[in-house]
């Protein structure tokens, strides 16, 4: 097994943007898998456009081929990592057009200043999405998700105030960058934290690798509790 840094949890990060299916896929797994890895996750929420352009890259579903392959893919993935992944109707606009910035400004001051909100705002603005087939932008979905998420009416506000603060704008930016500067192209970006040197790990179906380098069992996406 891999040595801890400084005798604690060995630490994970996930980087990650609501408007990618394939982040909610990675977040799930390595939410059930914290416990079982005995890893310190932490989650960074980064902005998907930003990465795209700074990397030099463009969504996946812009390559018509890609696109057509990735309608069939994500309800697959979907039902085998089992999360509730719908495609929107219109998916260039929900996705492509409309983005994700407004809410992943909100997910960064809830992070900065709810952090035990961070992962069930997180998965609620993706169920809005990916699931529901719901907007995610306008000030009403944002503190809608985050009642679900069981954030207060008043804490939400607060929060959807402070996401277009210079502080979060710059949070939202500075993480972003961090992301890049370890290699990220696209999303969902891991970077595992080991005694020599940190190592990005891209995708959802790459986590199996992740084990191998935390010296861990991969168990599928899924852990059953017999296998434990």
């Amino acid at each position: 097994m891999a040595a801890a840094r400084g005798g604690g949890k060995r630490l994970v990060e996930l980087f990650f943007d609501v408007v990618s299916p394939y982040s909610w896929l990675a977040f799930e797994v390595l939410c059930r898998y914290r416990p079982i890895w005995n890893i310190e996750l932490r989650l960074q929420p980064t902005f998907l456009a930003g990465i795209m352009k700074e990397a030099g890259n463009q969504p996946p579903a812009m390559v018509p081929q890609r696109g057509k392959y990735m309608t069939k893919d994500i309800p697959r993935m979907g039902k085998y990592y089992q999360v509730p992944l719908q495609i929107p109707k219109d998916f260039f606009r929900s996705v492509i057009e409309k983005g994700s910035l407004p809410a992943m400004r909100f997910v960064t001051a809830v992070g900065v200043a709810q952090p035990q909100f961070l992962e069930p705002v997180s998965r609620e603005l993706w169920m809005r999405l990916w699931s529901r087939d719901e907007d995610i932008l306008d000030q009403e979905s944002i503190l809608a998700a985050a009642e679900q998420a069981g954030l207060p009416l008043d804490q939400a506000k607060k929060l959807l105030e402070m996401s277009t603060s210079p502080e979060v704008k710059n949070r939202l930016k500075a993480t972003t960058g961090e992301a890049l500067r370890h290699g990220a192209f696209g999303l969902p970006s891991v970077v595992a934290h080991m005694d020599s040197e940190p190592q990005l790990i891209f995708g959802s179906d790459r986590l199996e690798l992740l084990a191998n380098i935390l010296g861990e069992k991969w168990l599928g996406p899924v852990p059953a509790p017999s296998k434990l």
